[in-house]
């Protein structure tokens, strides 16, 4: 049986919740596919978080992982294309780290791309009636070493990132509901899922 492993983070920088674990609760509680789901919660710290994902994936063996974060400021789900080898951190993590021009992997690649159907999933999101892109920067915090830490192991993966929720934003400010951004996971996961080859549509950016 295929075996899904979903993360999402812990809250951060003085928030009570994380949107993305928020998310990923509302995926497990509707989850009906035949794929066995197993969903985990990391730690938004730098040294701690990429160790906890190979221990996830060397315990479950996932034949998909899909790691998401939350992004203030952002109002659409965003699958990110990919994570890049720098750690470069405005704010401190929950262990007070705050590396500054610091590679992900010493002598590392500069990029590991995404291997989830990105443009298939975009239009899974949107099918689902919730605001979807592909992102070509998953910043340079914790959600990037993730999303650099997925392609760093042997496994079909990406990182996605979440809209803060409402009660997280200032009003008038973006944000999603737990139950739109779970929709959407569900709907990236089922894209994923069934689709061998990505397709050949337009999602790039000219800025």
């Amino acid at each position: 049986m295929t075996t899904v492993l979903l993360t999402g983070f812990e809250p951060f920088d003085g928030q009570q919740v994380n949107a993305s674990w928020a998310a990923v609760r509302e995926v497990e509680r509707g989850w009906s596919a035949p794929s066995t789901l197993v969903t985990a919660l990391l730690p938004v710290s730098f040294a701690r978080a990429p160790g906890r994902l190979r221990a996830l994936i060397a315990e479950h063996r996932p034949d998909l992982v899909v790691c998401v974060g939350e992004a203030g400021g952002r109002g659409r789900v965003s699958i990110e294309r990919v994570g890049i080898n720098v750690q470069d951190a405005r704010i401190p993590d929950e262990d007070g780290a705050q590396p500054v021009d610091v590679p992900v992997v010493d002598g590392g690649p500069a990029a590991h791309f995404s291997t989830l159907p990105v443009k298939a999933a975009m239009l899974a999101v949107q099918a689902a009636g919730v605001p979807g892109e592909v992102s070509n920067t998953a910043g340079t915090f914790v959600c990037n070493t993730i999303a650099y830490a997925v392609g760093e192991q042997q496994v079909r993966g990406g990182f996605v990132h979440v809209p803060r929720l409402p009660e997280q934003m200032p009003p008038g400010e973006p944000s999603m509901s737990a139950q739109d951004a779970g929709r959407a996971l569900g709907a990236i996961l089922h894209a994923a899922l069934t689709t061998a080859d990505d397709l050949a549509v337009t999602a790039g950016t000219e800025h």
